[in-house]
């Protein structure tokens, strides 16, 4: 199952002390926490707490109505094209993380609130690698198309790269591997998720960094494979059991017929 984040450095331009404050919180699945310290009272601070409040959806499987009413503050206050699309990424974002994790099928909705932000935001706009890499995750997860989200993930990379924006390309990184793997390439599929791990372990964005584990694994001869699965576990059970879904990968297989403890 593919699963991101909304973008964002890690990093925070001049030290602001409130966005170091919600990227600590943030990267500790502190969500709630991290939204509560920003008032909704501009399009940015309201579009910003609404994807704080849509990605813990993803990773955490609740907190659905309080999202959708953050995202419609978000909508109303948004009045320029990149606010108006920026807002619209998330609203197609939320409606697949929905439709993705079974809760109600809603891809048509992110269909059409995606296609609105490709619409609104040019080509080589910042927000557009974002808007890239999410069309790449309908592609392969909804759509089943992994031409289309192969093609589409290598945008956001590119725009990643450009934009300077490391935690994105964290994403790209994996995903891109993710299709690697699919197809039987092993040394690319590593590559691709050893990137990712180091990137997401450089900015302490803890939150991702067992799924990074669980996927580099998977890739891995013992015992580098176990050792890797169990730091992954570790972090879960640190994080509370966040991201939700990453439970079913880290299960240990039952004991052999016979096996003593």
């Amino acid at each position: 199952m593919a699963h991101t984040a909304m973008s964002g450095n890690g990093t925070t331009a001049g030290d602001d002390p409130l966005q170091t404050a919600v990227w600590r919180l943030r990267s500790r699945a502190c969500w709630a926490d991290a939204a509560a310290l920003l008032l909704p009272d501009t399009p940015a601070a309201a579009l910003q707490r609404a994807s704080l409040l849509v990605e813990r959806c993803l990773y955490t499987e609740q907190g659905w109505e309080e999202a959708e009413d953050a995202l419609r503050t978000a909508e109303a206050l948004a009045h320029s094209d990149d606010e108006r699309g920026a807002a619209a990424c998330e609203r197609g974002y939320l409606a697949y993380a929905a439709t993705l994790l079974a809760v109600r099928d809603r891809a048509d909705e992110a269909r059409a609130a995606l296609g609105r932000a490709a619409a609104l935001i040019p080509p080589g706009a910042a927000q557009r690698a974002l808007l890239d890499f999410r069309r790449g995750l309908l592609a392969e997860n909804l759509t089943r198309s992994p031409q289309a989200a192969r093609a589409a993930y290598r945008r956001a990379h590119a725009g990643a790269t450009a934009h300077s924006d490391p935690l994105l390309l964290s994403f790209t990184w994996r995903h891109l591997a993710g299709l690697a793997l699919r197809d039987g390439e092993l040394a690319e599929a590593r590559h691709g998720f050893a990137e990712s791990l180091r990137i997401r372990e450089e900015l302490g964005y803890l939150v991702g960094t067992a799924p990074a584990l669980v996927s580099l694994a998977d890739t891995e001869t013992e015992p580098e494979a176990s050792r890797l699965r169990e730091e992954a576990r570790r972090l879960f059970r640190l994080l509370g059991g966040v991201p939700t879904w990453l439970a079913r990968q880290l299960t240990p297989l039952p004991p052999a017929a016979g096996a003593t403890a």
